[in-house]
């Protein structure tokens, strides 16, 4: 053991009595999560005997102490505990059933919260999943993604209003730029007094932003025009609106870094601190009974990651792209390969299929897929053209051949087809425009390579379509040679244990190394466990 210490103070005394020992495996003490560790003036562990705090006393000086910190206690411990949970995790909602039922059980077992990914689902596909998670799950606690849907304000509607149907309580709220009036009304159904005259709101939301004008909008009570609107609507009384200005949006945020999908490149290290001091001011002015909670995304798939945002403040953590290369995601066994061999470097940004037309960008896997060059030409066409007929030849006959393989008139007829079902009144626009009658050729495009991707269509995996952050190639680098290696191998409760289990014991290391203690490498690291070595640890 190469601990050493330099100048400080003792923080009390140790003494062996009847059953204390020492032990030089502080690496070991670490890992013993639900036990204190005591490093003693000759830098040597105390196992058991008796503990004196005090400036004078008898035996062993105690040279740095860090108490038991078992990982259910990282974090928020309102948030677990108004949410029904063990650890402050959540997975995050990835689009297009990537966060799968399966996906969202296995972390409700493992302790967490897990979010279906029901962004572009159809509706029936989304209340096929509603059915599975309340049977499978009861009245534990999960939660479905609501993603703003600008170009299909209908849909967003709907899917809120099915929520509210169908009862469910927690929604992750996702790429939202402001306020709209379905995400408004899901937060306050059902809105009202309790008998000890608390507010209560029966729906949670769960804002993943990452810019201060929209957090802003989230931890304020809801306008009063939406407010008027849904009263007028009979959806609210005036009582029921009374309340509602008293409440925020979300009680709880999530501080969204540089992550896979919808993104703005956050860094995180700016953005959690941004976030949690505009909560403060917030809640200094309002004074909410309860005050909103600031988790943290984007870029924490490791032990050292999911420590640093605890330790920066974050009331929970939300893992993703480390998600989708586990076996219960719905992504397909290609994809999971191609993201278990994906670096931090090997992510690239391209326009976003539901945002197309805004110049919204997505973070995806540009390793083994020409999805992000083709989907910035596509882009690059509709601002440069107005029509699919003023396309010039020699693209024309790129996009029939490489992209679309069938003809543009083609495409459109499916296209047609698709929002006859879906949304026909995108047909009646395209008609007497044609530039958006393009935006909808290639947004099919766009929307079906994520598509191609989820199936493992091996004849389109050079377009498919991978939301992917850095985050990925970090836990491929942190897993290497460990069982977690193989995409095979990862799933999601095993994964949640690690990063929690890891992120305890590494926040154990910097409380010693904080009061003055150089410890060893073996006891500053923390590597992959197997589901039983963790079960040791955590009684998992």
């Amino acid at each position: 053991m190469t601990t050493t210490m330099t100048q400080t103070a003792s923080q009390g005394f140790w003494q062996a009595q009847d059953n204390g020992k020492e032990s030089s495996d502080l690496a070991q003490a670490l890992l013993n999560v639900s036990q204190p560790v005591f490093l003693l003036e000759d830098l040597k562990v105390a196992l058991g005997g008796a503990v004196t705090f005090s400036a004078r006393g008898e035996g062993k000086k105690i040279l740095a102490f860090a108490p038991a910190l078992h990982p259910s206690a990282l974090g928020d411990q309102e948030f677990r505990r108004i949410h029904g949970l063990q650890y402050a995790y959540v997975q995050g909602a990835m689009a297009n059933g990537i966060a799968s039922e399966e996906l969202v059980e296995a972390t409700s077992a493992a302790g967490g919260l897990g979010f279906f990914g029901a962004a572009g689902l159809d509706p029936k596909r989304v209340e096929k999943a509603i059915d599975r998670l309340q049977g499978s799950l009861g009245d534990r606690p999960y939660g479905f993604n609501f993603i703003h849907s600008p170009s299909e304000p209908d849909l967003e509607a709907a899917i809120a209003d099915l929520y509210i149907q169908r009862g469910i309580r927690r929604i992750e709220a996702a790429a939202f730029l402001g306020l709209t009036l379905p995400l408004v009304k899901y937060r306050l159904a059902g809105i009202h007094r309790g008998q000890d005259g608390s507010i209560i709101t029966p729906n949670q939301v769960f804002a993943k932003i990452s810019r201060v004008e929209v957090a802003t909008k989230f931890l304020t009570p809801a306008p009063d025009k939406m407010l008027a609107q849904l009263v007028e609507q009979g959806f609210l009384t005036t009582e029921q609106a009374e309340l509602a200005a008293q409440i925020p949006v979300a009680e709880d945020i999530t501080a969204e870094a540089d992550s896979g999908g919808h993104t703005d490149n956050r860094p995180a290290v700016c953005l959690i601190p941004t976030m949690i001091a505009l909560r403060d001011q917030l809640q200094a002015k309002f004074k909410y009974a309860r005050k909103p909670r600031v988790g943290a995304a984007g870029g924490f798939a490791t032990p050292y990651s999911v420590c640093a945002a605890f330790a920066m403040g974050a009331g929970f953590v939300v893992t993703g792209s480390v998600n989708q290369s586990c076996v219960e995601s719905g992504s397909s066994d290609i994809v999971r390969g191609m993201l278990a061999q994906a670096r931090q470097a090997d992510v690239a940004m391209a326009p976003a299929a539901d945002m197309f037309e805004m110049g919204v960008n997505v973070q995806v896997l540009k390793w083994g897929t020409m999805f992000p060059v083709r989907a910035k030409k596509l882009y690059e066409l509709y601002r440069r053209y107005d029509s699919l007929e003023s396309i010039p030849q020699a693209d024309r006959q790129m996009l029939e051949k490489d992209y679309l393989r069938t003809s543009l008139e083609q495409e459109w007829e499916n296209t047609r087809a698709f929002f006859a079902q879906r949304d026909p009144r995108q047909n009646e626009r395209a008609d007497k425009d044609p530039k958006h009658k393009m935006a909808l050729v290639f947004r099919s495009y766009l929307g079906r390579a994520s598509r191609w991707a989820n199936s493992g269509l091996e004849d389109r995996k050079v377009d498919f379509q991978i939301w992917c952050g850095p985050a990925m190639g970090a836990f491929n680098e942190w897993a290497k040679g460990s069982e977690l290696e193989k995409a095979e191998n990862r799933r999601a409760g095993l994964v949640a244990h690690n990063l929690m289990l890891g992120a305890a014991v590494l926040t154990r290391a910097n409380y010693l190394r904080q009061q003055g203690a150089d410890l060893p490498e073996e006891a500053t690291t923390f590597q992959p466990m197997t589901k039983d070595q963790i079960s040791a640890y955590l009684g998992a």
